[in-house]
């Protein structure tokens, strides 16, 4: 077994791919160089995560370099994930809730998707934030009864997970994917936040880091500190 439990997890959710949406019940989060930090500091949290995807081709590089494991890019976003998933529930009738971003964004961006995918079954939405607790587990009992095939959450690193996780614990039998700042982007974008030839080129990083300024800091932050803490997890754990 890999050392590091986040990359033997990112090893075993990749191999178990193909059949991501027979496995009822399960929740699945998505990593990247800055989330990867976030991640190692938080193990118990993501250690209960059912599947880890890699987003970002620099830890998907690590990855190959270092354990020799081929890993693709997945994340939730128009150029990866969002499109398979939201195709996948139109074609068999599934219903998705998602529960991200600020009210407008979440508006803006059900309306985009609603034109684009015209037969998919959004069975609610609402905004990340909650008033307080008693908010949030009304929310989380209220997912629980409406039990969607398909839950996204885009509440940050750490609180979508955290909120995934107490969805599963208090029943939910769907599949729980987070999804980020994908639901922020669409509402911003249209559909297609990312130009193609960005795409092409998996420049994605550089050009949030245009496009999102509040990115920048934490982009450079791991510029410096993820190899070190992914050698460290490598070598010296």
């Amino acid at each position: 077994m890999i050392k590091d439990m986040l990359i033997d997890k990112i090893v075993k959710s990749e191999k178990m791919f193909d059949t991501l949406f027979e496995k009822q019940g399960f929740i699945y989060t998505f990593l990247n160089p800055v989330s990867y930090l976030d991640a190692q500091k938080n193990k118990d949290l993501f250690d209960n995560i059912d599947g880890i995807f890699v987003d970002g081709n620099i830890l998907v590089s690590f990855i190959k370099l270092f354990y020799h494991e081929n890993i693709v890019r997945r994340s939730f976003d128009m150029t990866s994930m969002a499109p398979i998933l939201f195709n996948y529930a139109s074609k068999n009738g599934k219903s998705v809730y998602i529960i991200a971003s600020k009210q407008e964004s979440i508006e803006k961006s059900i309306n985009v998707l609603k034109i684009q995918y015209p037969n998919l079954n959004f069975c609610g939405y609402r905004n990340g934030f909650f008033s307080n607790e008693e908010d949030r587990k009304e929310e989380i009992s209220n997912i629980v009864r409406m039990s969607p095939d398909f839950l996204i959450v885009g509440m940050g690193v750490g609180k979508q997970e955290e909120f995934l996780l107490d969805v599963k614990n208090e029943g939910f039998n769907g599949i729980g994917f987070s999804c980020g700042g994908f639901i922020h982007q669409m509402a911003h974008s249209k559909q297609y936040y990312y130009p193609k030839w960005v795409d092409k080129h998996d420049l994605r990083f550089l050009y949030r880091m245009y496009k999102e300024k509040h990115t920048r800091k934490r982009y450079l932050k791991a510029a410096f500190l993820f190899p070190i803490v992914f050698f460290k997890e490598k070598f010296f754990s």
